[in-house]
């Protein structure tokens, strides 16, 4: 995951049908352009689309994750899971694990933690998501809770080459609101410490997410600690997409 100037990961969450697939075709085109050539696009679909996302995008340089897994990395009496196995024979690269949306549902430090070993020996890319509520906001616990995240969630782990960090305030997600630049550049400096520090990674690559829209991009784009962003609803309309990373790449 070298030799990227910027991450655009699009999260189309419960949205698409087999027509919505050919609507990337924009997207598809728009990154053939020179001036793109060094960024990265992923997509992740619902499960119901991957293969047809995998299909449509393989002579293509844009790439394709889920937006969960479960823990067994193989198969099991799960009823309506998919495993990290089943998500890579079907040619994705790329997870999402410890999405908020998630988290909610009940993937806690400990399962994530299972959800991201299993994922990572399956030799696929784990798109880690770590963030606050905004009562552990309030409380000041930020920062405590994003090294309670890190580290709970990559315990046993020990390459996180392969792993891309996304920085979801929760109170953000699907709300148009974003923090303030400095509390952003502040949590960035914090993330990057910790990684280092526990990790000995010299370059992690973290990005922002967190209502993320071609109105607010160019204010986001301007902290350079942002490697890149995970981009919720406006993901899904192509020339919202588009429009983002064009303000993005100056």
């Amino acid at each position: 995951m070298t030799n990227i100037n910027k991450y655009f990961i699009a999260n189309l969450k419960m949205y698409g049908n087999k027509k919505y697939v050919k609507s990337i075709k924009k997207v598809i085109d728009f990154k053939k352009k020179k001036k793109y050539t060094k960024v990265k696009l992923i997509y992740c679909p619902p499960y119901t689309l991957l293969s047809d996302f995998v299909n449509y995008t393989k002579n293509s340089s844009i790439e394709v994750g889920a937006q969960n897994c479960h823990q067994d990395e193989f198969s099991g009496s799960y009823t309506g899971s998919i495993s990290p196995n089943m998500i890579k024979s079907l040619g994705a690269k790329y997870i999402i694990i410890g999405h908020s949306e998630n988290r909610i549902s009940g993937d806690n430090n400990s399962i994530i933690n299972k959800k991201i070993i299993s994922a990572l020996s399956q030799k696929l890319n784990v798109i880690f998501c770590i963030g606050e509520t905004f009562k552990e906001k309030k409380n000041n616990k930020t920062k405590s809770v994003l090294k309670k995240q890190i580290i709970s969630g990559l315990k046993k782990v020990k390459k996180i080459n392969k792993v891309i960090f996304a920085y979801e305030p929760v109170w953000c997600i699907g709300t148009g609101k974003i923090p303030k630049t400095k509390e952003i550049r502040d949590q960035f400096i914090f993330i990057k410490k910790l990684i280092k520090n526990r990790f000995n990674s010299k370059n992690p690559i973290i990005v922002y997410g967190g209502s993320v829209d071609p109105k607010n991009i160019k204010s986001l784009n301007q902290i350079s600690e942002i490697k890149g962003f995970l981009v919720g609803g406006a993901s899904r309309k192509p020339n919202k997409f588009i429009d983002i990373i064009k303000k993005s790449i100056i």
